[in-house]
């Protein structure tokens, strides 16, 4: 009987399993979610975590992590983007008493996830004509914007991580513009992250509220105040029909679908797009409308090829966690 541990870490929440390994199949026998900005450290998210899941002693590990990846003398080392934490897997490996400890990025846990995936765990938003072993692209929306590039390399996919949602911001509109000029004067730069993303929904409210788009609705404002502002913007957009958190929903959509087929040309990515992240699976019903696919398919003399490839909204939140569990697995070797 063998035993993998596996998290994926981001800005927001940190979850974590233990599988057992048995005859080439893996099963998830414990697992839990943390709010991440109420640990000083990843390891003592772990420590509870295990505190709380006797068993067999674990023989590999892998964290995914919303961060670059760095591989230093001393072995794999990450900065999470969105939090203070440091995280070694040589010093994780020694304090918790794990033989094989692997970090990798979190969008690359969510390329390896969607091989696990079943068809219900995802919505289609462009059928498309995927064309097999040709490389896929994953872009998500969460507390930043992750994106990865996958990679046909023989009986699989490889994940390729990559810092892209860093990218400068590119305009598209006279509105978007003026976004851009709004985001340099006030954080110094425009990137897609400081859109794409859940403090970017805000900032995106935030600037269109200042243009007098739409008048601000006393009770969102209020609720925006006493809980996340990213979730209150969304609420009232989907569920209330207010005009000014409408709009702002609309351009981010928008600027969202524009950054994905920007990733799809850059990648060649005619093996298919998956939309991950946090925040896709709470509006993919806004997805579907018009606006994403249109700016997703609005590439001048590439606009043919753009609405010829499948696009499909991760709607299983587990996907980065079941690509580190999967990852974790391939550590113990193909005698498993």
């Amino acid at each position: 009987m063998t035993h993998v541990l596996a998290a994926d870490i981001g800005g927001t929440h940190t979850r974590l399993c233990i599988a057992h390994c048995e005859r080439g199949a893996s099963r998830i026998v414990s697992e839990r979610t943390y709010a991440s900005a109420a640990y000083a450290r990843f390891a003592d998210v772990l420590r509870e975590f295990l505190s709380g899941a006797a068993g067999n002693p674990i023989a590999a590990a892998c964290f995914a992590a919303a961060g670059p990846i760095r591989e230093t003398p001393a072995g794999q080392t990450v900065k999470i983007t969105n939090l203070p934490w440091e995280i070694g897997a040589a010093a994780l490996a020694r304090e918790f008493g794990v033989p094989k400890v692997r970090l990798i990025n979190d969008f690359q846990a969510i390329g390896y996830g969607i091989e696990e995936l079943a068809e219900n765990d995802f919505a289609v938003l462009q059928p498309g004509n995927p064309v097999a072993h040709d490389p896929r692209a994953v872009i998500g929306a969460g507390t930043g914007l992750g994106q990865a590039i996958l990679v046909w390399r023989g009986d699989r996919y490889e994940v390729i991580a990559t810092e892209g949602g860093h990218a400068d911001f590119g305009p598209t509109d006279e509105l978007q513009i003026e976004l851009a000029r709004y985001l340099i004067k006030e954080c110094g730069r425009a990137s897609y992250e400081l859109v794409l993303s859940g403090p970017g929904l805000v900032r995106l409210y935030e600037f269109l509220r200042g243009r007098g788009v739409a008048p601000e609705s006393a009770a969102v404002a209020q609720a925006m105040k006493a809980g996340d502002p990213a979730a209150a913007i969304t609420d009232a957009a989907l569920k209330q029909n207010d005009p000014l958190t409408g709009q702002t929903l609309d351009l981010f959509v928008r600027i969202y679908g524009a950054q994905a087929g920007n990733l799809t040309l850059s990648a060649g990515a005619t093996g298919g797009v998956y939309i991950a992240g946090g925040i896709a699976p709470k509006i993919a019903s806004r997805f579907k409308n018009s606006a994403f696919l249109d700016a997703f398919r609005d590439k001048g003399n590439m606009s043919a090829y753009m609405a010829d490839i499948p696009v499909r909204v991760v709607i299983n939140p587990k996907a980065g966690l079941l690509g580190a569990m999967g990852t974790a697995v391939r550590l113990l070797g193909p005698g498993l």
